[in-house]
């Protein structure tokens, strides 16, 4: 198993149907559950381990959902209500380093995701055709489309689950 991407790369197609949007939208509506689930009695020394050799720790993964959707709620807004704006991005790798990433108790950014995820589910399920075909400009990745963004996000609500449901596989943790 590859321990970076323990259910693959994000595997993106030329067109996201309906279908494929819904189940985007169900890894979305699942994080905060799924998360909770794959977090749920670890002590302190396990949320501190590592999911790979260099990788984050279970605890910075966790925070890490918090930045990252944050700022995805925040984008698909964005391109919502303005003209294919150009989005900001930010070292995720340097907001993991922060102190608070590091060091704070999880419950605080799993209870942010259950409320964020309930108002970008809202969100999400409201969208038309056309409102996926809005775009963004991301300074890194170019032009995309919120249909393609999504894409990203269903597959990165079930990526760093697997990393914490696979450490606690290798290490017997279940």
């Amino acid at each position: 198993m590859d321990l970076s991407y323990p259910i693959g790369p994000c595997e993106y197609s030329v067109t996201v149907s309906a279908e494929d949007r819904a189940r985007h939208i169900a890894d979305i509506a699942a994080l905060p559950k799924n998360l909770t689930e794959a977090v749920r009695l670890l002590e302190d020394g396990q949320l501190d381990t590592p999911y790979r050799p260099g990788g984050w720790t279970v605890r910075q993964v966790v925070h890490h959902y918090v930045d990252s959707h944050m700022n995805a709620y925040v984008r698909f807004r964005l391109a919502l209500t303005e003209d294919q704006p150009t989005i900001k991005p930010y070292d995720e790798k340097k907001w993991a380093e922060l102190i608070d990433a590091r060091t704070s108790p999880i419950q605080a950014s799993l209870g942010i995701l259950e409320g964020l995820h309930g108002r970008w589910v809202s969100l999400l399920t409201s969208l038309s055709d056309a409102d996926f075909a809005r775009k963004l400009n991301h300074p890194e990745s170019g032009v995309l489309r919120l249909d393609t963004y999504l894409v990203t996000y269903g597959w990165h609500c079930r990526h760093h689950v697997a990393h914490i449901t696979s450490l606690r596989r290798r290490m017997g943790w279940n």
